[in-house]
């Protein structure tokens, strides 16, 4: 299971993870929702206290991964496979353009 947290510019809004299984969770934190319930991360995933589930990842989330020659640099460099999206997602979003960063959460397997 790997897991990230998401920050709406320097505010700790929520957590996604990847589970055993192959799903995505996202859910935002409670503090978040009560004191920022209008400022979400993105139109498809509203504030909210329910967690957001999908079989795939997230497309936001999938949307802040580099494409192109970014990606091949980015893969080669970090030997992240181009098709491991939360790879991709811990390793090359924790500095993005716009207000959502990714900090991936360390595991004791690491």
């Amino acid at each position: 299971m790997r897991q990230a947290k998401i920050f709406y510019d320097t505010a700790y809004c929520g957590k996604l993870t990847e589970t055993n299984d192959g799903e995505f969770v996202f859910k935002y934190d409670e503090n978040y929702v009560r004191d920022y319930p209008n400022q979400f991360i993105t139109f498809t995933m509203p504030v909210r206290k329910k967690e957001y589930k999908e079989k795939r990842l997230f497309a936001f989330f999938e949307g802040l991964i580099p494409e192109g020659w970014l990606l091949d640099i980015a893969s080669k460099n970090w030997k992240v496979n181009r098709n491991d999206r939360m790879g991709l997602l811990l390793t090359c979003c924790k500095d993005c353009i716009g207000a959502v960063s990714v900090h991936p959460i360390a595991t004791d397997d690491e």
